[in-house]
C-alpha cells in the first residue's frame, strides 16, 4: 500500500518529495494511516488536530491520543478547540458545515505558520464513493459525480487510491492503534445509512458494486474536463456582463445545462434553475431567488445581481417547497411539522396553515386591486382593499402590504390575517408553519 499512494502523489502531482505538509489527524483510522505513511515517505509531517468538543468525553479523549501517539513518535503536533455549536448558531449553518469551515480555515493558518507545501486530509475511496451517491441523491450536475478531487488548491487528498479495507489492512500489519468515532455507526446520519445499509445492499446484487460505482466516477472526470472547456466558450457567447441573454441561451445545445454552470455557483439549486428554464418565454418581471443571489427575468435577458437593497421589491417571488428560509425581500421561516409537535400562535406574524390544502410553489408578491380573500374566523369573502380601509391602512403601509399565494388563492395577508380557507383543523395531520420575522 505504501508504494500504490506513493505512486498515486506522483502520477497526481499531489506533493513534492521531501516537501514539509499539514496532516489533519482526528485520531481515526483514515487519519493515523496517511500520518504514518507520509511518514515514512519522507515528507516533513506536522499533525493538526481539531477538537470540536461535540462529542463530550470522547472528543477529549481522542485529542489526548493524538497528542500522545506523536510524542511517541517524534512527530510535531498541534491542536486547537473550537466551539462548534456556537459558531454553527452565529452562522446560521449546519453543525456539519461548520465543523468543516472552522476545520479547513485553521487548516490554512497552520500551513501558512510552518510553510507548508499542503494540507492532507484522509479522504480514500470508499469516502468518494459515498460522496457520489450522496450527491446523487441529493441532485446534482456533472461535476457532483466525479467525487472527490485529489488535489483542491491547498488541500491534497493521497489516499484516494485505496479503500476502507486496505487501510485497516495496512494498520494491522503496522500494528497502529487508533481510536473509534461512535458516531459512525449512527445510521440517522445520510453518509452513514448508506456505507452501512444501502452498499451491503448493493453488493448483494453486484460484489463489485463499490468498483463499479468508482470507475465511473472517475470515467465522468475525465468526460468533465471536456463538458468544462465547453461550457466555459459557451457562458462567454451568452453572458454580457452581469446578463443572459436568451435568445443566445436557448440557441445553445443545452441551455439547461449552460444556465446550471452560470447559476449553480450562486446557490441557485436544480429544480430553481428548471423553473428559470420554463419561464423564458414567460412575460417580465419574475424574479428567483438564491441565498444571496437573485434573477429578474427581463424581456431578453436574465438579470443577475447580488441582493443589496430590496426595500422598494415589487415583484413576485416564488417559494418552492422544501425551502426552510427566506431572506429577501422580506424574512420568512418556513416549516412542515406534525400537528401534535406545535402550539399554534395566534399572532399575525405566524402563519398556521393544513398543509394538505396548500400547492406549492408559494408565490410572495405585493397586493394589487381586485385581491380578496377569507378572513380567518369569517365565512365571507372580503376585498384586500375593504380590508385595509377597515384596518385603518394608511397609503404607505398599503404600498408595502405583501401577500402569500397558494395556487392562485391568498393564503396570508403577511403579518395580519390568515386565511379561512386554508386554517389548521381537528382533521390536520401536518401543518405549514411561517413566520415573518420583522
Amino acid at each position: 500500500m505504501l508504494e500504490k499512494v506513493k505512486k498515486y502523489i506522483e502520477d497526481k502531482h499531489l506533493l513534492k518529495p521531501s516537501s514539509t505538509v499539514v496532516v489533519g489527524v482526528s485520531g481515526g483510522m483514515d487519519s493515523m494511516a496517511l500520518l504514518d505513511i507520509l511518514t515514512l515517505l519522507d515528507y516533513r509531517c506536522i499533525a493538526a488536530h481539531c477538537n470540536f468538543h461535540l462529542r463530550g468525553e470522547e472528543s477529549d479523549r481522542d485529542a489526548e491520543f493524538v497528542k500522545n501517539w506523536c510524542k511517541n513518535v517524534d512527530i510535531e503536533f498541534t491542536s486547537v478547540d473550537f466551539d462548534t455549536l456556537a459558531y454553527a448558531r452565529d452562522k446560521k449553518i449546519s453543525i456539519e458545515m461548520a465543523a468543516r469551515e472552522l476545520r479547513y480555515q485553521w487548516f490554512e493558518l497552520v500551513r501558512q505558520k510552518f510553510e507548508a507545501e499542503a494540507i492532507a486530509v484522509a479522504h480514500h475511496r470508499d469516502d468518494d464513493i459515498e460522496t457520489v451517491l450522496l450527491n446523487l441523491l441529493r441532485g446534482t450536475g456533472i461535476k457532483g459525480l466525479t467525487g472527490i478531487s485529489p488535489k483542491k488548491g491547498n488541500i491534497v487528498r493521497p489516499l484516494l487510491c485505496v479503500s476502507r479495507n486496505e487501510v485497516e489492512q495496512y494498520l494491522n500489519e503496522r500494528n497502529i492503534s487508533f481510536v473509534m468515532d461512535s458516531t459512525n455507526y449512527d445510521d440517522t446520519i445520510t453518509r452513514n445509512y448508506l456505507r452501512l445499509n444501502v452498499i451491503p445492499m448493493l453488493e448483494k446484487l453486484n460484489p463489485s458494486a463499490k468498483n463499479a460505482i468508482f470507475r465511473t466516477s472517475q470515467n465522468i472526470a475525465e468526460a468533465y474536463n471536456i463538458y468544462e472547456k465547453a461550457i466555459e466558450t459557451l457562458k462567454k457567447e451568452v453572458m454580457i456582463g452581469e446578463k443572459v441573454s436568451i435568445e443566445k441561451l436557448k440557441n445553445t445545445p443545452s441551455p439547461l445545462s449552460v444556465l446550471f454552470e452560470i447559476l449553480a455557483p450562486l446557490g441557485f439549486n436544480a429544480s430553481v434553475v428548471e423553473d428559470i428554464i420554463d419561464n423564458l418565454n414567460s412575460s417580465s418581471g419574475k424574479v428567483f431567488l438564491s441565498t444571496q443571489y437573485r434573477v429578474i427575468k427581463d424581456r431578453q435577458f436574465l438579470l443577475l445581481s447580488k441582493i443589496a437593497d430590496c426595500n422598494n421589491f415589487d415583484t413576485e417571488i416564488i417559494i418552492y417547497e422544501g425551502m426552510t428560509e427566506i431572506l429577501y425581500p422580506i424574512h420568512l421561516k418556513i416549516n412542515v411539522v406534525n400537528i401534535n409537535s406545535i402550539e399554534v400562535n395566534k399572532s399575525g406574524r405566524f402563519l398556521f396553515s393544513d398543509a394538505e390544502k396548500v400547492r406549492f410553489p408559494l408565490k410572495l408578491r405585493k397586493w394589487k386591486d381586485g385581491d380578496w380573500f377569507v378572513p380567518f374566523g369569517m365565512k365571507g369573502k372580503k376585498k384586500l382593499s375593504d380590508y385595509f380601509t377597515d384596518c385603518k391602512f394608511d397609503l404607505l403601509e398599503k404600498e408595502n402590504q405583501w401577500i402569500l399565494e397558494s395556487d392562485g388563492q391568498i393564503i396570508w395577508i403577511v403579518g395580519k390575517r390568515n386565511d379561512e380557507r386554508f386554517k389548521v383543523s381537528d382533521h390536520t395531520n401536518n401543518v405549514l408553519m411561517i413566520e415573518w420575522v420583522e
